[in-house]
């Protein structure tokens, strides 16, 4: 065995053999984005396929010197292209499914971290945003938590967002691919520092903006996006609301009954688990919240959300047993929310919420709930 393209400081998989057996076809995400590279296997050098914003996934390499592959970006579902070895520009191939027109504008933010470090996100525009008419601001944090915002997605898909009037920053803060690993050595073991700083940075870069609005403004998670979104909870009030979904609450219990322990235990210590947790922060909350967890959910079990939602109620209920705080509880659904109707119901619930809070409109129970 030996080492190709050792000084590469990103993650490439899968690899993929040229016809000839002399290089390598390898994705990896950097910066947003998810490119193809062809490697020499003599050398090591790199010689980047493709040069847009997409993401290429699923791709096989032709003997006719093509690479075969589905595209997607944050503004363009899969599609299927062929992409030429030898250079050149990607082809996209016949397909049944038609791009859709999209409700706004995708563009890009960059700030610079508390330690110097070069940040960037997507931010997805709507249509008419203007500094007359500024939009109100959705913070989408993905999960992971080693991940990137570079491809379409659709559980959490910002155009619906965009298609109401709002704004949605897609932000990669420590701990995200694509960056290097030194970005992900930077919130490692520490996910309540770099990673919550960060976010704060690039939101801080998009209110800036004179078509977003800094006076309307809230922040949405799931898994380990939900994880930080329940840290940003118990450590500012600059949101309006939050939106947590199947995220980590008390780190001491998660480690041990989530199906992924052999992997979440190597860095969950115990001096972590302290150090890191939302819930010790609990009492600080004054954000209004949305809790969304599925019963069959064994990535983040069920517990997590439970305990969040009964000491959210419990600091925070008046004589009347009101609450700011929602509970959106899906007895038939795992990490992901999947079926049809339920994910109608999922985007149905969010909006009414953010609605509530950054429109001023009344809560608005979805049909489908009862």
């Amino acid at each position: 065995m030996r080492e190709v393209a050792a000084d590469w400081d990103l993650w490439p998989c899968p690899p993929r053999w040229t016809p000839d057996g002399t290089g390598l076809v390898v994705g990896a995400d950097e910066q947003g984005r998810s490119p193809l590279y062809l490697v020499d296997l003599a050398s090591g050098e790199r010689r980047r396929l493709t040069t847009d914003d997409g993401a290429y996934t699923c791709y096989d390499v032709g003997p006719d010197g093509y690479v075969y592959a589905l595209r997607s970006a944050i503004d363009s579902p899969a599609v299927p292209v062929r992409v030429p070895l030898a250079g050149g520009d990607v082809q996209r191939l016949p397909c049944p499914v038609t791009v859709p027109d999209l409700p706004g504008t995708l563009t890009e933010v960059t700030a610079t971290a508390d330690d110097g470090t070069a940040l960037r996100a997507w931010l997805v525009l709507p249509e008419g945003a203007s500094a007359a008419g500024p939009a109100p601001l959705l913070v989408w944090i993905h999960g992971g938590p080693l991940g990137s915002w570079n491809a379409w997605t659709w559980r959490w898909n910002p155009w619906t967002a965009a298609a109401r009037g709002y704004a949605v920053l897609l932000p990669d803060p420590a701990l995200s691919t694509g960056y290097g690993q030194e970005f992900v050595e930077r919130g490692w073991g520490a996910w309540g520092g770099a990673p919550y700083t960060d976010l704060l940075a690039l939101t801080d870069a998009a209110v800036a903006r004179e078509d977003v609005d800094d006076g309307r403004t809230a922040a949405m998670g799931g898994s380990f996006g939900g994880y930080l979104a329940n840290w940003v909870a118990g450590h500012t009030d600059r949101f309006r609301c939050i939106v947590t979904h199947a995220s980590l609450w008390a780190l001491d219990n998660f480690g041990l009954t989530t199906d992924g322990a052999n992997y979440w235990m190597r860095e969950l210590t115990d001096e972590m688990a302290r150090e890191n947790s939302p819930h010790h922060h609990v009492g600080s909350i004054v954000t209004p919240m949305l809790v969304v967890h599925g019963d069959k959910d064994y990535r983040v079990p069920i517990g997590e959300g439970l305990r969040l939602w009964y000491e959210l109620v419990r600091g925070s209920a008046d004589d009347n047993g009101r609450t700011p705080h929602r509970f959106l509880y899906f007895p038939d659904e795992n990490h992901w929310i999947l079926s049809p109707n339920n994910s109608r119901v999922w985007y149905e619930t969010v909006f009414a919420f953010v609605d509530q809070h950054l429109l001023g409109k009344d809560f608005v129970r979805p049909e489908a709930l009862g």
